[in-house]
């Protein structure tokens, strides 16, 4: 139970996100008025995202340096979990935009730079299904799994700062804490960043050792 703490502050974290997004006040800002509360669950995710997507392009370059199964599958469900928190981080975006920018879907470059990275991401196991030698896959998808990140996370933080956004932020518009000075949402919000990061790579445990279980079945079956 001792090495299981922080799973138990992902529950509770997540739980207080959960009441205390919906309940606490939040400022009254022009535009974005309630739906401000989406702060607390589109952009954690999006941290979510990005760490487990680190912690999978970190065993991906340990495959590679000392090739072992157990590596490869820990690079690959990470990889799966990050797709997965950034594809729920899109659909929250896209519901925040239906009701502060009147649209699902506008030509942002915050959004179709995310996009674009989803689909990068999602090629990622499009390759991984068109190899049948084990290695080779492995070999190849650490390869790619390198490229991905150094080509997603500048879509993600990089490019759309440098264009005009209506993201806060991004392109001379500024950013949440620029104006939300009585500080009350960042009682929430960080909270909000380390439960949803602390999930992905809980989620990211959890669907590595099934695939380790798979493998060890597979492997007694071959003996």
């Amino acid at each position: 139970m001792k090495h299981n703490w922080w799973k138990a502050l992902s529950v509770v974290l997540l739980l207080y996100v959960a009441v205390a997004g919906l309940l606490m006040p939040v400022p009254r800002l022009a535009i974005l008025n309630e739906s401000i509360r989406n702060l607390y669950f589109h952009v954690p995710m999006w941290f979510g995202m990005t760490f487990i997507l680190i912690a999978s392009v970190y065993y991906s370059v340990r495959y590679l340096r000392t090739p072992a199964p157990e590596l490869d599958i820990r690079a690959h469900e990470s990889a799966r979990i990050g797709i997965l928190m950034g594809c729920v981080g899109l659909a929250t975006g896209s519901i925040w935009a239906k009701y502060t920018w009147g649209a699902w879907w506008t030509n942002d470059p915050k959004l179709n730079g995310a996009a674009i990275a989803m689909l990068i991401y999602g090629a990622y196991l499009v390759l991984r299904s068109s190899f049948t030698d084990e290695q080779q896959r492995a070999r190849i998808s650490a390869i790619y799994n390198i490229f991905a990140f150094a080509t997603a996370m500048p879509l993600f933080y990089i490019l759309p700062r440098l264009t005009d956004s209506l993201h806060p932020g991004a392109g001379g518009n500024p950013a949440f804490a620029r104006y939300d000075l009585d500080s009350d949402m960042r009682m929430v919000f960080y909270p909000a960043v380390i439960g949803w990061t602390l999930l992905a790579f809980w989620l990211a445990q959890l669907a590595s050792r099934v695939s380790l279980l798979k493998l060890k079945v597979y492997e007694k079956q071959l003996a």
